[in-house]
C-alpha cells in the first residue's frame, strides 16, 4: 500500500520546501524502476509497456515536443489527422491506467550512483533514483537564419513530405536549399506538386548533377540568397524575397533543418553524441535493444534517429520499453528477487532514522471514529502507524497494512513500547487478497493512495474488506492546488494524482451500487487543528456504511 507522497498522519513540519507560486513544494527523493525523460510518443509508448509489466515508472516531461508547432500529425495509422496533443493526452491516460506516473517538470542532470543506479536531478531540487533510464528527449530543429522561417515553422513552412506533403499538393511550393541534404526530399515534392521551385540559397557541397536532373525534369531552379519569407496579414505564406529584392510567389515554403539531439542532461554519465552521416546534426547511438554505450541507459525516438515520424518513434519506444523490462526481469532472476518499484520508493522514505510524520493521529479519523463502537479495524497504508495505534488505544482490534517493511517495523517498535496489539501485514492494495479473508467494522484509508489498474483490483479489495454494517472512511487531500500549472524551468511536480485511485473514484464506485452502500458524507473540509502541512489545507472526507440487507 502506498501513501500520498506528501502527507500521512500529519506531515512533519521540518521538511525543506521551496516556494513556487502560491504552493511550497517539499524537496523529495523518489525511487522507481525506470525513469523516462520525455513524455512524447517514444517515451509514453515505452512507459506503457513497462507499466503493464508492473514496473514502477516515472515519466518526466517538460512539455516541449518536437512537433509542438504542428496542428495535425499524419501517417499515424488509426490517428490520422489528430492533433499531436491529443495523442500525448491519450498516451498519458493509458500509462496512468496501469499506475505509471507522468510528472510535469524537467531533468537537469543524470549521474551514476555508487550502487549502480542512476540519480536524476530535477528542477525544484528534487531527485529521482532509478534502476534504468530511458532518454526520449528528442531533438531540436535548427533553422537557417532567414526571417519568417521560425514563425511559420510547422504551418506554412514545412520540412517533411510525409508529415505535410499531401496538404500542400498542387500548390506553389518554394524549396529553400541550405545544405547538401536539402535536395534529398525534392523528388517527393516534385511528385506532389507540378508547381515546385527550388532555390539554391547555399549551393555549397551540392551534387550539381542532381540539380541538373531536377531542372531537366521540369523543376524551376533559382540561385540566390533568400532574405525572408513573406506572409499575408493572417500569417499565411505568400512568397519568398531574395536579398537582391526579387520575389517568388508561394503558398508554402519547404526547408530542411539541421538538428541537435537533446542530450546535454546525459553528460554526467559520460554519454556523448555521434555525428550524423549526413552532416546535418548528431544522434545518440544505441544497440539493437536500445541501450546506449552507458549500461542501463537506453534511448528511443528522434534522439536516436532524426528521420523517425511519430508512428515509428512510438513503435521504437514500445520495443525499447520491452527490452528494458527484459533487462530488469533478468537482473531480478539473477538476484532471486521479485522487485517492486513502489516498495523501494516507500522503503526509502521510511529508511532513515528520523520520523517521516508527526506521530499524531489524523484529526478527521479521531473525529469520525469517536462516534463508532470499537470493533475490528483495518488501517490501509498505515505509514508509521499513528492512526492504527490510536485505534488500538481506544479498544479497536486493529490490522494495519503497508507496502513498506521499514514503515511496519516502526509501527511494531512503537506498539511494543506502548504495550499495544496491532496485527501488521506487508501488502499493497493491488496484491491478491491484500487484507486477507477477514472483514472489518471500520476500514480507514487516511491520505492513502494506490495505483490504478484497468480491472480496479485495489478498489474492489478495499470495498470488499468492509463488513456488513461496517464503515468505510476515506480522507484525502483536496488536490485543487495541483491543477495549477507548473513552471518546469524552476519546479517539478513530484506526484501524479491521476496515476492513483482517488477519493472521487471511490465515491463513484459507491454511488454506482446504492443497494450495497449508503454514503453518509462526501465533502471538502478544512483540515482539523494540529495538522502540520504547508501545501494542503483542506481535506476531502468520504464516509459510507455497507448495508446489512
Amino acid at each position: 500500500m502506498s501513501e500520498h507522497p506528501t502527507h500521512k498522519a500529519h506531515s512533519a513540519s521540518s521538511e525543506p520546501t521551496e516556494q513556487v507560486g502560491r504552493i511550497p513544494y517539499p524537496t523529495l527523493e523518489r525511487h522507481c524502476d525506470v525513469a523516462v525523460i520525455g513524455g512524447s510518443a517514444a517515451g509514453l509508448a515505452a512507459a506503457l509497456q513497462l507499466s503493464r509489466q508492473r514496473r514502477g515508472v516515472v515519466v518526466v516531461d517538460d512539455g516541449t515536443p518536437r512537433n509542438a508547432p504542428a496542428a495535425h500529425m499524419h501517417g499515424y495509422l488509426g490517428c490520422e489527422g489528430a492533433a499531436p496533443g491529443e495523442l500525448a493526452e491519450a498516451g498519458r491516460a493509458e500509462v496512468r491506467m496501469y499506475g505509471g506516473e507522468v510528472l510535469p517538470g524537467r531533468v537537469v542532470g543524470v549521474y551514476r550512483r555508487d550502487d549502480g543506479r542512476f540519480r536524476l536531478d530535477l528542477t525544484g531540487g528534487h531527485t529521482l533514483v532509478a534502476r534504468r533510464v530511458l532518454a526520449a528527449t528528442g531533438l531540436s530543429d535548427e533553422l537557417p537564419a532567414i526571417d519568417g522561417l521560425a514563425e511559420g515553422w510547422g504551418r506554412g513552412v514545412i520540412h517533411c513530405p510525409f508529415c505535410h506533403g499531401f496538404e500542400v499538393r498542387d500548390q506553389r511550393l518554394v524549396q529553400i536549399v541550405t545544405h547538401p541534404l536539402g535536395l534529398h526530399p525534392t523528388p517527393l515534392y516534385r511528385h506532389l506538386s507540378g508547381r515546385l521551385t527550388v532555390v539554391l540559397h547555399d549551393p555549397t557541397g551540392l551534387d550539381e548533377s542532381g540539380v541538373e536532373a531536377l531542372a531537366a525534369s521540369g523543376v524551376t531552379v533559382e540561385r540566390g540568397e533568400v532574405s525572408r519569407v513573406v506572409t499575408r496579414p493572417g500569417g499565411e505564406v505568400s512568397g519568398v524575397e531574395f536579398a537582391d529584392g526579387r520575389m517568388i510567389e508561394a503558398d508554402a515554403v519547404v526547408v530542411s533543418s539541421r538538428f541537435r539531439v537533446r542530450a546535454d542532461v546525459l553528460a554526467g554519465v559520460g554519454l556523448t553524441t555521434t555525428p550524423h552521416p549526413t552532416g546535418a546534426g548528431d544522434f545518440v547511438a544505441v544497440d539493437p535493444r536500445g541501450e546506449t554505450a552507458v549500461p542501463g541507459l537506453y534511448a528511443a525516438g528522434n534522439v536516436t534517429d532524426p528521420s523517425l515520424q511519430v508512428l515509428p518513434s512510438a513503435a521504437q519506444g514500445s520495443q525499447v520499453g520491452a527490452m528494458i523490462a527484459f533487462s530488469l526481469a533478468e537482473e531480478d532472476v539473477r538476484a532471486a528477487v521479485r522487485h517492486s518499484g513502489e516498495e523501494a520508493d516507500w522503503d526509502h522514505r521510511y529508511g532513515g532514522t528520523d520520523r517521516a510524520w508527526s506521530g499524531n493521529p489524523n484529526g478527521t479519523l479521531v473525529h469520525e471514529a469517536t462516534s463508532l463502537a470499537p470493533g475490528r479495524a483495518l488501517d490501509v497504508g498505515t505509514g508509521e502507524g499513528a492512526d492504527a495505534l490510536w485505534l488500538a488505544e481506544h479498544g479497536w482490534k486493529v490490522t494495519a497494512t503497508d507496502i513498506s517493511g521499514n514503515a511496519l517495523a516502526r509501527v511494531r517498535a512503537e506498539a511494543e513500547q506502548r504495550g499495544l496489539a496491532v496485527q501488521l501485514v506487508r501488502s499493497d492494495a493491488n496484491d491478491p487478497a491484500p487484507f486477507g479473508t477477514e472483514v472489518f467494522d471500520l476500514v480507514s484509508l487516511q491520505y492513502g493512495s494506490f495505483k490504478r489498474t484497468p480491472d480496479q483490483r485495489g478498489l474492489r479489495s478495499l470495498l470488499a474488506a468492509v463488513a456488513p454494517g461496517g464503515t468505510l472512511l476515506v480522507v484525502h487531500h483536496d488536490l485543487t492546488p495541483l491543477s495549477d500549472p507548473v513552471d518546469v524551468a524552476v519546479q517539478t511536480r513530484m506526484y501524479d494524482p491521476e496515476a492513483f485511485v482517488g477519493v472521487d473514484e471511490i465515491a463513484d464506485a459507491l454511488a454506482a451500487d446504492p443497494e450495497t452502500w449508503h454514503v453518509e458524507t462526501h465533502e471538502t473540509r478544512q483540515r482539523p487543528p494540529g495538522a502540520a502541512s504547508t501545501h494542503h489545507v483542506s481535506d476531502v472526507v468520504l464516509r459510507a456504511t455497507r448495508r446489512t440487507g
